[in-house]
């Protein structure tokens, strides 16, 4: 064979080898789009289905579903019950307590008033006793009545113990007792004349009226 025939059948040879490769290229460039093309469709669909309304309205079923609930029910009145309950008994409670201070005040009240009315004869003797001892040289002895009279009356005062004097005033049978009738001449009528023995009251209690001498009317 010549040497011009071998040429130009390794040039076909050449010609047939480019072919075959471009074959391969242009198929290998058209793998990768039909395989792309099929996501670019489905994209659509996934992007779609979150709006769609049959989602939204399962969705909202599903959270309202608990609300419905019997037993969620039967527990919320369970609960409001148990609360009321617990209002009512703590209301109660706070009327016991108060109830129970004021029980508690009163006792203390009434317990002074008993003391305060056991140690008013005493106070009697020791007005007398000052009296008495105007008429003596014994300075001393004046003086020493006169600070313990002194004394329980300041006690008394302290603890809210006010005396009934009500000389030249209206009579008050709420606060006095009549035990003698006076003249004309001892001042205006209905009025006190007189004061044999101081009364006492505590608050709005009278401990001991005071017994008086009255101008007749």
């Amino acid at each position: 064979m010549s040497k011009k025939r071998r040429s130009e059948r390794y040039e076909e040879a050449v010609e047939s080898v480019k072919e075959e490769l471009e074959t391969v290229e242009t198929a290998a460039e058209a793998a990768p789009e039909a395989e792309q093309q099929p996501e670019a469709e489905a994209a659509p669909e996934a992007e779609a289905a979150p709006e769609a309304p049959e989602a939204e309205a399962c969705t909202e079923e599903a959270q309202e579903a608990p609300k419905e609930d019997p037993a969620l029910k039967e527990a919320l009145a369970k609960q409001e019950e148990y609360l009321t309950l617990a209002q009512r008994i703590q209301a109660d409670f706070e009327n016991f307590r108060r109830r129970n201070r004021n029980v508690r005040a009163e006792a203390f009240d009434e317990g002074a008033a008993a003391f305060a009315t056991t140690l008013l004869p005493v106070l009697d003797n020791l007005e007398r006793a000052i009296a008495a001892a105007q008429n003596t040289s014994d300075e001393s002895l004046k003086v020493g009545v006169e600070m313990v009279y002194r004394q329980l009356c300041d006690c008394f005062t302290k603890r809210g113990i006010i005396v009934i004097d009500r000389k030249g005033e209206p009579f008050d049978p709420k606060l006095e007792n009549a035990v003698m009738q006076g003249s004309p001449e001892d001042g205006e009528p209905g009025t006190v004349c007189e004061v044999f023995q101081k009364g006492y009251m505590l608050g709005e209690s009278v401990l001991r009226h005071a017994m008086v001498k009255v101008v007749p009317q």
